[in-house]
């Protein structure tokens, strides 16, 4: 697997509503920095913000899992467009390859079975699942806090 070239990631959920704008928001760049933003104001919580550098395995095994969903021979034409409910939006360059996606929030596998493209939004649907876990298991193990609310 290349692990030289252009690369970069960045996924961003959030919608604007009650208590503001509230969002989750992470991007990987080539050099290893993990940006990470949660913003809620649900109950007067605060904007948490964390950098951390990771090593070049992860890199590579955070490569692997965009190359192997083949995200980048999916488009967003069919998608359902983002919507007072939401937005998501992912970006991922890979080498020579720069691609971006822009759709609403999805709640349920139900939605993107009901949607027109419903093989490609899977694809994106359970890429961010996988994105989110390693984001938020690598945002545990380097710094003490919860990314999802108990």
């Amino acid at each position: 697997m290349d692990t030289k070239g252009d690369f970069y990631c960045r996924y961003y959920v959030g919608h604007k509503g009650k208590f503001g704008h509230e969002f989750l928001e992470f991007e990987f760049t080539s050099s290893g920095l993990l940006r990470y933003a949660n913003n809620s104001n649900y109950k007067n919580d605060t904007m948490i913000r964390k950098e951390v550098q990771v090593s070049r395995t992860v890199l590579t095994e955070l490569r692997r899992i965009l190359e192997d969903s083949e995200i980048t021979k999916e488009n967003d034409n069919e998608w359902p467009a983002p919507d007072r409910v939401g937005r998501q939006e992912l970006e991922v360059v890979l080498g020579n390859e720069h691609i971006s996606f822009c759709t609403t929030k999805l709640g349920s596998l139900m939605q993107v079975q009901q949607s027109k493209d419903p093989d490609g939004l899977r694809v994106f649907y359970y890429l961010v699942q996988d994105l989110k876990c390693m984001v938020f298991s690598l945002i545990s193990a380097h710094f003490k806090i919860q990314p999802i609310q108990k």
